[in-house]
């Protein structure tokens, strides 16, 4: 494996993304899933925006970013180039108030809301020439201190808020579940189902992001709808 100023090389790169997306399909196929494909989420945070041009090439089309200036730089350089014009630009980093107007402005979508302020003032900043900006809620599944998200007792309350925002378009559900939890996908499964069912008007309640590298083949083993996957991709961070 060639290694450039930290990062692997282009064709290792390629190689990775393909072994993750046969190992997607493989788990998908073993799960006797009928409907609802998986998407693949690239956690492309601190690695360089050539990088993540050489799998929008590819036909890979959604990037995560935790880092908000480190992203928009990113956002920046590709906008200018075409095969930037394809890519969807999802933040999954912690959201503190006077980072709103930058992640409303620069993203398609916005997997960490946990609290109605947020994502009111996500609401109140995005540009009126842009659609409307896909959210989803995060959610501390196991109740850890350590985790962001608002708790499972909470969801109903932010729920009933975000519906309202016209600005914001609510998708679903996100988590990071504990390490020791192995039960943490199929409660989250279930709560999203239960929403889907209470709130039947939200109808774009469609995506379940959970599942990272490790965890990705019981994630879509639980229904998850998108899996996150940054260093099974991109090699270990610099």
């Amino acid at each position: 494996m060639k290694e450039m100023n930290g990062n692997i090389d282009e064709v290792t790169l390629i190689d990775n993304w393909q072994l993750v997306s046969k190992q997607m399909k493989q788990a998908y196929d073993h799960a006797d899933r009928q409907t609802d494909n998986v998407m693949l989420l690239a956690v492309s945070k601190t690695k360089p925006a050539h990088m993540i041009a050489t799998l929008a090439e590819q036909g890979q089309r959604d990037f995560g970013e935790n880092y908000l200036q480190e992203a928009i730089e990113k956002i920046t350089i590709l906008k200018a180039q075409t095969v930037g014009k394809s890519i969807v630009w999802h933040y999954i980093g912690s959201i503190q108030r006077n980072k709103t107007r930058d992640i409303a402005e620069h993203f398609d979508w916005v997997q960490t809301v946990e609290r109605d302020i947020i994502a009111k003032r996500l609401n109140d900043q995005r540009p009126a020439d842009l659609p409307p900006l896909n959210v989803l809620i995060q959610l501390n599944i196991d109740n850890e201190d350590s985790k962001s998200g608002c708790l499972p007792s909470q969801l109903p309350e932010l729920i009933t808020a975000i519906k309202e925002y016209e600005r914001l378009q609510l998708r679903g559900l996100m988590i990071i579940p504990a390490k020791a939890n192995t039960d943490a996908f199929a409660r989250t499964k279930q709560l999203f189902e239960e929403v889907k069912a209470d709130y039947p008007e939200l109808d774009s309640w469609d995506t379940l992001s959970m599942g990272m590298s490790g965890d990705m083949a019981e994630a879509i083993e639980n229904g998850t709808t998108m899996v996150r996957v940054g260093t099974a991709i991109f090699g270990q961070r610099a």
